[in-house]
């Protein structure tokens, strides 16, 4: 084997008791390997394997998911650019971070909790998803700098001139509530902040973001292995341990990509019958293919339930509109062309 990258990442144990490791990617005959050289029983090691595999892709994000594991844990390298990816973080970005990693650790959860009731109830009252209302690392940075006046809030990163006129009133009425012990502008908490806790969690967010790219990259891999075979949702599930639901937005998303997902089409939609499919496909005809619901509704009725529940009659609107969706842009690519 061809030792293609190796770096040394050492970190402080105890007193003045310097640890160190080796991280390395080698290959032989298209085969990626990548491991972990563990020296702190001396010059004996202890190596473990992380990933041995033909996948590039999948090496990679092995290998940034747990490097970043490592680096969390207080290992650092001696060679810099270890991620290999390139580095955005400008110092706005940093500033913003450095707010995000404070308050996680001295939030209000009183006043947090409250914040989260009155996104539930906005939410419900205007059919939105929570979310797009205000995030959770929103509402702890609120929670946590406690803002008194709309220019405070201006200050909170996510937060606009749009989102004040909309919830400002509202949070402003939660958050001028409590008494607080620091002020406005928050320049004071780059300051306060210990610098070397805040990369090892900077590091913690990564391996986070690496985890959700590796799990994604492992369930593209069992899709498309699994659609190739023939097999059916159910099937897929067991295989991915993934809900349906999940299932069903990843194949529209290798859909999206130019992978070819009919093979599960067939099979899914293979004992609906045709006229069905038909009054389905007509419907997005006249009404579009945004909305899910009001295609139910044509093709159904208002008042259309089931015993087995609405979940597989949503699933099928979905596939049926992944081929809608394909003819469609099929079309547009057609009357360009000439």
């Amino acid at each position: 084997m061809q030792i293609v990258f190796m770096n040394r990442l050492s970190r402080i144990s105890g007193v003045d008791q310097e640890m160190y490791a080796q991280l390395w990617i080698g290959e032989e005959e298209g085969i990626w390997s990548l491991g972990w050289r563990d020296f702190s029983g001396g010059e004996n090691y202890i190596e473990n394997l992380w990933y041995e595999g033909g996948s590039w892709n999948e090496m990679l994000c092995v290998y940034r998911h747990e490097l970043a594991v490592k680096m969390g844990d207080g290992y650092r390298p001696l060679i810099d650019g270890i991620f290999h990816e390139e580095d955005s973080l400008t110092g706005r970005n940093q500033e913003q971070l450095k707010l995000q990693y404070y308050s996680e650790y001295y939030g209000n959860e009183a006043i947090y909790e409250e914040l989260c009731a009155w996104r539930r109830g906005k939410a419900s009252s205007e059919r939105k998803a929570p979310y797009i209302l205000a995030s959770n690392r929103l509402l702890r940075l609120l929670s946590t700098f406690l803002p008194h006046t709309p220019e405070e809030l201006m200050q909170i990163p996510g937060v606009g001139e749009g989102k004040v006129a909309q919830f400002g009133a509202d949070w402003l009425a939660i958050t001028t509530a409590v008494a607080r012990e620091h002020s406005f502008p928050l320049s004071w908490v780059y300051e306060v902040i210990e610098e070397e806790s805040f990369v090892s969690w900077l590091y913690k967010q990564k391996e986070v973001k690496y985890k959700k790219q590796l799990e994604r990259l492992r369930l593209r891999r069992i899709l498309l292995q699994g659609i190739e075979n023939g097999l059916g949702l159910e099937q897929l599930k067991v295989n991915s341990g993934v809900n349906r639901r999940e299932l069903i937005e990843a194949v529209e998303e290798l859909e999206r990509e130019g992978y070819s997902v009919e093979k599960l089409i067939h099979v899914e939609l293979s004992n609906m019958p045709q006229n069905e499919q038909e009054a389905i496909w007509n419907a997005y005809v006249e009404l579009g293919d945004l909305f899910l619901k009001p295609v139910l509704h044509k093709v159904y009725g208002d008042d259309f339930s089931a015993a087995e529940g609405l979940d597989i009659y949503y699933e099928r609107l979905r596939l049926i509109r992944i081929r809608f969706r394909r003819e469609q842009t099929h079309k547009v690519g057609m009357a360009t062309s000439f």
